[in-house]
């Protein structure tokens, strides 16, 4: 205890040298496995009118029945209808030894109404509720080894190709996800 803070250790130097070898250099592989073994999760809303070929995309994009039709247990349910709230699908897809968990938002009804003025609204609620919840979790002080992953990573916006659409509610959207 006879030693000053003077004549301590700093961060940028060691008082005796490092015997053997410590293994800096592998660190990104390291990373690189864990990261593979436990998987990624991606979020996808498909928002637009119905008829616009949302869920057909989405499962030509994946090479799986990721839409609501598809993943219906009834034959008599064949087309879900339009609902006013959010429809998530979750998908479990392997490729060359990497996971991704698939979770797919679809937003059916969106602006299939006469008056589509602030319809935009929701899905920007939407979005910030699931950014909001994650920051909550990952700043609490009893957070949990993995967090699950609910935030929107990307929003396909769909748009009609006949007629004429304003387009504030994909600037408002754009604000809020990648687009």
């Amino acid at each position: 205890m006879s030693e000053t803070l003077a004549e301590s250790n700093d961060w940028g130097s060691l008082k005796t040298d490092v015997e053997g070898y410590v293994g800096i250099d592998s660190i990104q592989d390291q990373i690189r496995k864990k990261a593979l073994k436990r998987g990624f999760e991606f979020n996808i809303m498909v928002v637009g009118p119905s008829g616009l070929g949302k869920s057909t995309l989405v499962n030509s994009l994946f090479r799986a029945k990721v839409s609501r039709r598809a993943c219906s247990t009834e034959d008599s349910q064949a087309d879900a209808p339009p609902i006013p709230q959010s429809v998530q699908v979750n998908l479990s897809v392997t490729e060359s030894g990497v996971r991704l968990k698939l979770t797919v938002t679809d937003t059916p009804g969106f602006g299939d109404h006469i008056n589509n003025e602030n319809c935009w609204i929701p899905i920007i609620e939407y979005i910030n509720e699931q950014y909001e919840k994650y920051l909550s979790e990952e700043i609490s002080i009893t957070r949990k080894k993995h967090i699950p992953d609910s935030r929107v990573h990307v929003c396909l916006y769909f748009v009609a190709p006949t007629g004429h659409k304003n387009f504030k509610d994909s600037t408002e959207i754009h604000l809020e996800s990648n687009f």
